[in-house]
């Protein structure tokens, strides 16, 4: 009987080795402003409205009677509008 040729396995090679690349965590630096502009925007808005209605209707703008509570709903707005940016 004639013998069966064995197979020959080539030597085992790893594969070679990937680095690591470093992800930049910090966002390049450019929307440091946003964070300070979002809550600003949002406590000017709260506190025209509160002081709306503790004066009484009478600060902070007189002369803009109810027309107060959407300015200060527009700074809250605004606020809304900066955070978007945020990254």
């Amino acid at each position: 009987m004639p013998k069966s040729r064995t197979r020959k396995k080539a030597d085992f090679t790893p594969p070679p080795e990937k680095k690591a690349t470093q992800i930049d965590l910090r966002g390049g630096g450019g929307r440091r402003w946003v964070a300070p502009l979002m809550l600003a925007m949002f406590g000017i808005g709260l506190a025209w409205i509160v002081v709306f209605y503790v004066t009484d209707t009478t600060l902070p703008v007189e002369s803009l009677g109810d027309w107060n509570i959407v300015v200060g709903f527009g700074f809250i707005a605004t606020g809304f509008v900066v955070s978007t940016q945020w990254k």
